[in-house]
């Protein structure tokens, strides 16, 4: 669960609720038990470790008194919560889904919560320049950041693979900090993300970071996100570009050398530093290439031996990669376009943010929107909720025949298919959620149709 916490006024303490009982160890999990992660935000620039003490405590108490099901997403907070309403600015419920979708619902007397405090750092990319000091060899961001605040919750795919990426990521720093025997036990705490375009790799990456940086919190005091600009590291010198990646990787590991801070690498398109070296020996690619997929490979095997860093890379053309790189990835996951269900649940998304802001409209006649997620669609019956109200499923209807309308867009298509859908209708400053709906199926349909082959 993730919360978010509100400045206190001059600056003082948090006053300490009533009857709270001290925190024990860790206790056991039960078999019949589900860890369900709660991620709190808050911002305090003091007593930030007496408010995560307090909230590890408030928010599971509250969370109680409410005897209610679980279900991913912000959870509001109660009017009698005096605590939480003066300090906590959100509460986000994580890690139910793929119980959800396999059992079909999850209560709160099933449920162990495990709450993440954290504060949102809101500075902004710190640069390195490149040794021509035209271009930044890398960004570097301090996690977690305000910047990537909420694109973990927006990034929807298949079921599991983000609940995957994050138990890798667990399962590599407890190998490491355990202190296995890699020439028994091999790992080398580096993720491969491939695919088509705009499937939301990058993003994926970056959220990832952002959530581990909250979920191993109390173990590194201090996480950083290192972006590399690739296309900087070559340099128009015969045989300078290898000496550009080891001086980049020199600067990544004076980072990681700091015991306490744990050091995300992100190699965006690494199929530009990591080029097949059997193109270049056909005399196809630059013999500069090769040094710089050599470079970047002894890099890498050396970082290895640092307990404190994990590199994310994605890439469009996997078949273009190095292989002695692929070789050393953990984890190879391809990220496609969406399914139907996810079509579904980023068109929803949406919608409901457009609701939200009022830029589309509900009235009409219509005794309430429904929009229910994909699964409940799927399992409700359609005939006893016609009957009840007859124009409720009209909104969930024409969404899901959006959905199978944009089979084969990109995530990144289909975000931007409502603002274009938008900018199509007739009155752009008053838009019935039903009218807006039939302009977005013919926006997509004309999106396919002009879209090149």
């Amino acid at each position: 669960m993730e919360v978010s916490v509100q400045n206190p006024a001059g600056g003082e303490e948090p006053p300490v609720p009533e009857k709270l009982a001290e925190p024990a160890g860790a206790p056991l999990l039960a078999d019949d038990k589900v860890l369900v992660s709660e991620n709190d935000s808050f911002h305090s620039e003091r007593g930030t470790l007496c408010y995560s003490q307090l909230c590890s405590l408030v928010i599971p108490k509250m969370l109680e008194k409410r005897s209610l099901s679980y279900t991913d997403g912000p959870v509001p907070l109660p009017n009698d919560e005096l605590f939480l309403l003066e300090n906590v600015r959100r509460v986000q419920i994580c890690d139910s889904d793929e119980w959800v979708q396999n059992h079909g619902i999850l209560l709160f007397w099933q449920v162990k919560p495990v709450v993440y405090v954290y504060q949102l750092s809101e500075d902004g990319p710190g640069e390195e320049l490149s040794g021509d000091d035209m271009f930044a060899s890398f960004n570097e961001w301090i996690l977690p950041a305000k910047e990537f605040d909420g694109v973990w919750e927006s990034l929807i795919y298949e079921t599991g693979l983000k609940q995957r990426l994050l138990c890798y990521a667990a399962s590599a720093l407890l190998f490491t900090e355990k202190g296995v025997d890699p020439c028994l036990v091999s790992w080398n705490r580096i993720i491969l993300l491939h695919g088509p375009p705009g499937t939301g790799k990058t993003s994926l990456c970056k959220a990832l970071a952002q959530k581990l940086s909250i979920r191993f919190k109390s173990r590194y005091s201090q996480c950083q996100l290192v972006e590399v600009n690739a296309h900087s590291l070559f340099s128009k010198w015969f045989s300078e570009s290898g000496k550009l990646v080891a001086k980049l990787f020199q600067k990544i590991q004076e980072m990681v050398e700091e015991e306490n801070n744990l050091v995300f690498v992100l190699i965006d398109e690494v199929e530009s530093l990591a080029a097949a070296r059997k193109a270049a020996l056909s005399g196809s690619e630059p013999s500069d290439s090769i040094r710089v997929v050599n470079a970047l490979l002894t890099q890498m095997d050396r970082l290895k031996s640092w307990p404190n860093v994990i590199i994310l890379t994605t890439s469009n053309i996997t078949t273009a990669i190095d292989i002695a790189f692929v070789d050393r990835a953990d984890i190879k996951a391809y990220v496609g376009p969406p399914t139907i269900q996810a079509r579904y649940e980023i068109l929803r998304s949406c919608l409901q943010e457009l609701i939200r802001t009022e830029i589309v409209s509900c009235s009409q006649g219509h005794e309430r929107v429904m929009l229910p997620t994909y699964t409940t669609l799927r399992g409700t019956p359609s005939s006893t909720t016609s009957q009840e109200f007859p124009h409720s499923l009209d909104v969930p209807k024409l969404l899901l025949e959006a959905a199978e309308v944009c089979q084969g867009l990109s995530g990144r298509s289909l975000r931007k298919l409502p603002f274009l859908a938008h900018a199509a209708v007739a009155n752009p400053y008053y838009c019935d959620v039903i009218k807006f709906l039939q302009t977005l199926l013919e926006t997509a349909r004309r999106e396919i149709a002009e879209a090149p082959s």
